[in-house]
């Protein structure tokens, strides 16, 4: 089999003085590790193992040009002072021995420099802003986050100052001082932040520039600081930095946000002021409401056709970011459309993307699932984790500890608990056995590729990994003493998942409720009548014996034009599982109703995706209550009660998508056997795919 190649994304690049020894860029992912401005080992590493992955060109997190004036974070690197620079030159180091180049990404934070807000300091815009946004999203954060978000600008609300001309001069000067600190270091290239609600992309837009003086009103004039701002870095650091603008090819969820044609003309201008590059991104004004559009959309190849339109309208080279996936990029490359893509989050969760890719093995790549996990810790001024990479933010935790004495390992249950424990065990040198009783990889994650079809990147990754390492899997087994004894296991490792019983109110046990375990069971093709109804039995008999619904995407596609069950469906739980599945059917043209027992919906997904996934649920046509009290099920009706008020809504089939508890009671029977046991994942603690992963990187790493 020929090996899959990337020859354009893989090809040389150059942008001003700058060669790069490819065209994937690592584009700015703020780790909020520096201590006072200064650049931290932990910072150093972390981009480091990016450089060392293959990456042609790394961007560091927003750095404050005037730190800690304009800075949204105190643990954001600073480069108002020389103090700063051993720092800078200290990482500069580290990625050229790495074989990469360095970028500096240079920002003032303007009216969201949280660190201006914390300490009664006015805030630099434009203009005072004439609006206010909709905060209802944060109906749905715990009053844990909300604290956590508040410490950030310690409970203040912002004052803001309109910049006068001595401020304008001012920020030009103390930008074009950044840039030569920058140069001082040894870094190859300054990025001017121009976009994302900071202080040269609130200038550009129309929404936020009601200005009557020469930096307001038409697109040349709102452009003008940026423009007065690059000229005066190229001017100063130009024959030894490359110089990139970032701008947003179109802002989202206000009318008034900068638009693609007024992108396109910004970008010229920045060339004319000498721009290296142009480096193409998005913003969603509301970062409650339009987050996951922008500046981390969640659909693939999300600006590349704002990027592409740029580039149409300059000579300089033009970078594409949001989800630009290697295949994407590729494509995009090749047919001229962009120069470089940049990849964060697909870096975050597998550095060496880049080494794999010019190895021609793409599908060793272990994908991001877009979860937002990583991205919503910058809402609380911490640190990123990523779900699927526990050594993100934690480097030292590679390479994996060589073991003293091999060991047989059986493991049961091949979710991503189980998955993740059999790869990682191998990779040191143990040699693993996975047991299943069902006839497929991938436990409740294949049922959660239904409604999260990023889920479905990871279950192909993972088998990738079982067949490259040459992993055992002994699917359609039971696991008992008797069969694990069998196999003569040094150590089991129990990964059988949580367990979703049905509800205990009245009518709970009725035929028309399911549960997630009846549901799955369904999908799969292996429950009975009596559990699933005579109809939906037969979709899953018919697909277990077609072999079709081993296919994701193939049920994800069929279930739009046909799913057998009533046209009324009321889900009972609103968490993860529960509202998700109820867009999943509203979509399919259901009429659903989501009854939630609490306040907050969609606990445990990311703030991000969260507030996403109950505007979209809404969008759909989901009805949504909170705060209920389950009176009881009937054969064709919900009763519930908020308040004093008592509701019903009809319901052919009732989803119960709560009770989700961590049980293994096979762990405790093997070792009254006397046998050598660990518990991981949702078997262990409820924390779905991230929790499954870092518990059995807590176990195997040991072991």
């Amino acid at each position: 089999m020929s090996k899959k190649s990337f020859p354009h994304l893989m090809a040389p690049g150059r942008i001003g003085p700058m060669k790069t020894a490819n065209r994937i860029i690592l584009p700015a992912m703020d780790m909020n590790v520096s201590e006072h401005g200064e650049i931290e080992p932990a910072e150093i590493a972390h981009y480091e193992a990016r450089a060392k992955g293959g990456a042609g060109l790394i961007i560091t997190g927003a750095c404050a040009i005037a730190f800690p004036y304009g800075a949204a974070s105190m643990k954001e690197p600073g480069l108002s002072d020389d103090k700063f620079i051993p720092g800078l030159t200290a990482l500069a180091d580290a990625i050229h021995a790495a074989g990469s180049k360095l970028c500096i990404q240079s920002t003032h934070h303007g009216k969201v420099a949280r660190v201006d807000i914390a300490n009664d300091r006015a805030v630099l815009a434009p203009n005072q802003p004439d609006y206010r946004y909709n905060m209802g999203a944060l109906a749905d954060c715990t009053p844990d986050e909300l604290r956590k978000m508040g410490e950030a600008t310690a409970g203040k609300q912002a004052a803001y100052k309109d910049m006068t001309s001595d401020d304008i001069s001012w920020l030009i000067e103390t930008w074009a001082d950044a840039a030569e600190r920058i140069a001082k270091s040894g870094a190859d290239a300054i990025e001017i932040h121009a976009a994302h609600g900071y202080i040269l992309g609130v200038f550009l837009n129309q929404r936020d520039n009601k200005r009557t003086d020469k930096y307001g009103g038409t697109l040349a004039n709102r452009a003008r600081l940026a423009c007065e701002v690059t000229a005066a870095v190229k001017a100063r650091v130009g024959e030894n930095l490359a110089v990139i603008v970032r701008v947003a090819g179109q802002e989202y969820g206000q009318q008034g946000g900068l638009t693609l044609e007024e992108a396109t003309e910004a970008a010229s201008l920045f060339e004319k002021a000498g721009a290296d590059a142009i480096h193409v991104t998005g913003w969603g004004r509301n970062p409650f409401e339009n987050f996951t559009e922008g500046p981390l959309p969640n659909t693939v190849g999300a600006y590349l056709d704002n990027a592409a339109e740029i580039k149409k309208h300059v000579s300089i080279p033009v970078i594409a970011v949001g989800r630009m996936l290697p295949d994407v990029s590729e494509k995009a490359i090749a047919e001229g459309r962009v120069d470089f893509a940049a990849m964060g989050r697909q870096l975050l969760a597998d550095p060496d993307l880049p080494n794999k890719l010019r190895a021609g093995t793409p599908e060793q790549v272990r994908p991001c699932i877009n979860c937002y996990l990583c991205v919503a810790e910058n809402f609380f001024d911490d640190t990123p984790f990523c779900a699927v990479n526990p050594a993100l933010g934690n480097e030292k935790l590679l390479p994996l500890k060589p073991i003293s004495s091999s060991k047989h390992v059986v493991i049961v249950g091949s979710g991503p608990a189980g998955l993740e424990s059999a790869r990682v065990l191998t990779e040191r040198g143990h040699r693993v056995t996975v047991i299943d009783k069902s006839d497929r990889l991938g436990g409740t994650m294949w049922f959660s590729t239904m409604t999260t079809p990023d889920n479905e990147r990871l279950l192909h990754w993972f088998k990738a990994e079982i067949k490259r390492l040459r992993i055992a899997v002994k699917l359609n087994t039971v696991a008992t003493i008797e069969t694990i004894r069998a196999l003569n296991a040094d150590h089991v490792i129990v990964a059988t998942g949580a367990v979703r019983p049905k509800p205990d109110f009245p009518g709970g046990d009725l035929p028309n409720v399911q549960t997630g375990d009846t549901l799955r069971a369904m999908m799969l093709g292996t429950a009975t009548a009596q559990e699933a109804g005579f109809v939906l039995s037969n979709l899953g008999k018919m697909g277990r014996l077609s072999g079709l619904t081993k296919s994701p995407e193939f049920v994800r596609q069929f279930t739009k034009y046909w799913l057998p069950m009533g046209k009324n469906v009321v889900v009972i739980g609103g968490s993860l599982v529960g509202l998700e599945l109820a867009e999943f059917l509203a979509e399919r043209g259901r009429n659903v109703t989501l009854l939630h027992e609490q306040q907050q919906l969609g606990l445990p997904l990311a703030m991000p995706r969260r507030w996403t996934a109950v505007k979209d649920s809404l969008d759909h046509g989901v009805k949504i209550h909170r705060n209920v009290a389950i009176t009881r099920i009937t054969p064709k009706t919900v009763e519930w009660t908020e308040g004093e008020e008592s509701f019903s809504a009809p319901a052919a089939m009732v989803v119960y998508a709560d009770g989700t508890t961590a049980a293994a009671p096979l762990a405790s029977e093997l070792r009254d056997a006397g046998m050598s046991v660990d518990v991981i994942g949702d078997a262990s603690a409820v924390n779905y795919i991230h929790g499954a992963i870092h518990s059995a990187w807590n176990v195997v790493t040991e072991l």
